[in-house]
């Protein structure tokens, strides 16, 4: 039996046509199924530990990363196979992993039911799937969720934007901040920083590929540390991000890769992981291997 959770809203809406759409094709498929929507913060994640009683085959989230991410926060370790049909406005997660944007070849794949298993960045009480961004990215994370225009962008299908305009906005007032790093045992510090981003997979915020290198795969936590800019440059070096051409910039961007991370910054920072707000450094990441799977 196929058990869904449901995100109506994600997308700006998006979420519920999506779904009508799906449930026709799956009853014409004659398919066992059952479906669970959400109706407030952190409710997937309640919602998974229900169909596990249920004894599902598949979990399959129908909504954007920020409801795989509490999804994924209730099925880690689980045997049961998470799928994904995305409907939000960044869908980094589905992107980095190939997962199609239109829903009925999602469904597809998912019915092929060919599991893979992948890597989970750990901070402690809560799993992340992507990118867990610590500075400015905390920030413009916490700015765009409630921003107005991110429900404009979404209805002009170009949710990507709202990573972009929050960054404009946020930049005005972000002070950067001296950072102590801890990776592996290793202790470094860098001065005037604007993020650090711990990745487990390239990108993020609707396509902002600050790793490139990094892999679901393969056991490392990639870090990025923009630093040493003043708002102008880093003004610059922002577009170059999109296709990680950031990172021939070696004197402001520094890349290192590591299974365990800490971060504390002077003074705290926000901190989001899947773009969503989580809470302030300091930060302990830890990577676990194959921890998921997906298909």
């Amino acid at each position: 039996m196929l058990g869904f959770i449901v995100n109506e809203l994600s997308g700006n809406g998006r979420g519920r046509r999506v779904w009508k759409k799906v449930e026709r094709s799956v009853l014409l498929k004659d398919i066992d199924y059952t479906t669970r929507f959400t109706n407030s913060p952190n409710h997937a994640t309640k919602l998974v530990k229900d169909l596990l009683h249920e004894k599902v085959d598949i979990i399959i989230v129908v909504g954007g990363d920020g409801t795989i991410h509490e999804v994924v926060n209730g099925l880690v370790f689980q045997p049961i196979p998470l799928g994904i049909i995305p409907t939000g406005s960044g869908n980094d997660f589905a992107r980095s992993l190939s997962i199609p944007m239109n829903p009925f070849k999602a469904l597809e794949r998912i019915l092929m039911n060919d599991p893979e298993s992948i890597d989970i960045l750990d901070l402690g009480k809560h799993y992340c799937l992507t990118v867990t961004g610590i500075g400015l990215d905390g920030q413009v994370a916490a700015t765009v969720n409630k921003a107005v225009y991110k429900r404009f962008l979404n209805w002009c299908r170009l949710g990507g934007l709202s990573y972009t305009v929050s960054l404009l906005d946020t930049l005005i007032r972000y002070v950067p901040t001296t950072v102590r790093l801890v990776i592996d045992g290793k202790e470094m510090s860098f001065e005037k920083v604007w993020l650090v981003a711990i990745a487990n997979s390239p990108s993020y915020g609707g396509g902002i590929t600050i790793c490139p290198d990094a892999l679901f795969n393969d056991g490392l936590l990639n870090v990025c540390i923009v630093h040493g800019l003043n708002k102008w440059s880093l003004l610059r070096v922002f577009p170059k991000a999109f296709k990680g051409n950031h990172t021939v910039l070696k004197k402001n961007v520094t890349l290192i890769q590591g299974k365990q991370i800490s971060v504390l910054s002077d003074p705290p920072v926000p901190v989001h992981t899947d773009g969503e707000q989580l809470m302030f450094s300091p930060v302990k990441a830890t990577i676990k291997r194959e921890a998921l799977n997906i298909i």
